[in-house]
């Protein structure tokens, strides 16, 4: 009954904390649920080596779905933004508001484009800042009963290169591409303003100035969106984390299914 008691209480420890909104007493919370874990295997088999089983336990969960879902993932390799009718925004906290914060910055509506990724339906509204020399894109997903939406700025060099800031809260699937350069911000910064401060902030630690951006063309940015996306798949499957099939698709190898598992780790650390 003591043993019993003992893991209540970290389950009860590990809620309470989980219910606050500082990070650090959210992440202290997982790692309560983590010590109960090792506890209830340590209690029932009365040895160390056990509770630590309890443990990795949870860091091995995601296999599950890597080696059912994922394994027999096939995505397109030539995938195409086509327009779409903006999805209801009553389901995307802050979206409405983001919307009308890029547009208050003097960034310019260009399009309204979408595609299906993986299951997921992504919407995009795109938008264009011809003195800022930068590109503002608000995405809103859902799949199945979950919606979140993200901002990108992007800018590009003379060079090449493709300058990415961004507000997106998972760890990225894909390796990026070898011209691409991305910031990834955490989720609490879903005010443009700051956003577009740390995009600025990027490129001064890139050593990048306006003379070293090029002008975006609105009429050619849903094609460069599609250009990045192909170069970057083609990149993965030279580093082997993805196969080609041959009715057009590709799917993730097993090297590609441990990167997944190492970028889910990384958010179970970032995100908990």
């Amino acid at each position: 009954m003591r043993e019993f008691l003992i893991v209540l209480a970290c389950l009860i420890i590990g809620i309470a904390l989980r219910s606050c909104q500082t990070l650090f007493l959210r992440k202290l919370g997982a790692l309560t649920f983590l010590v109960a874990s090792f506890l209830t295997f340590f209690f029932l088999f009365g040895c160390w080596w056990a509770g630590f089983i309890g443990v990795v336990f949870w860091f091995l969960l995601p296999w599950v779905d890597l080696l059912t879902r994922i394994r027999s993932l096939r995505l397109p390799l030539d995938n195409r933004l086509k327009f779409r009718n903006a999805p209801c925004e009553d389901h995307f906290p802050n979206a409405a508001r983001t919307i009308n914060e890029i547009e208050e910055a003097d960034f310019e509506h260009i399009a309204d484009s979408g595609w299906d990724w993986a299951g997921m339906q992504q919407y995009f509204r795109i938008f264009w800042h011809a003195e800022a020399k930068a590109i503002a894109s608000v995405c809103l997903c859902e799949h199945e009963n979950v919606a979140f939406a993200f901002v990108t700025i992007t800018s590009r060099t003379s060079s090449g290169e493709i300058i990415h800031t961004t507000n997106y809260p998972f760890s990225p699937t894909l390796k990026k591409g070898p011209n691409s350069q991305w910031a990834h911000l955490p989720c609490e910064k879903n005010r443009f303003e700051l956003i577009y401060h740390d995009h600025e902030k990027h490129l001064d630690r890139k050593k990048l100035t306006a003379n070293d951006l090029l002008i975006p063309d609105p009429d050619h940015v849903v094609e460069q969106i599609e250009k990045e996306m192909c170069q970057q798949i083609q990149h993965n499957e030279k580093c082997g984390l993805i196969k080609f099939t041959p009715d057009g698709s590709f799917r993730y190898s097993t090297r590609g299914l441990f990167f997944l598992w190492i970028q889910s780790m990384k958010d179970m650390i970032r995100l908990c």
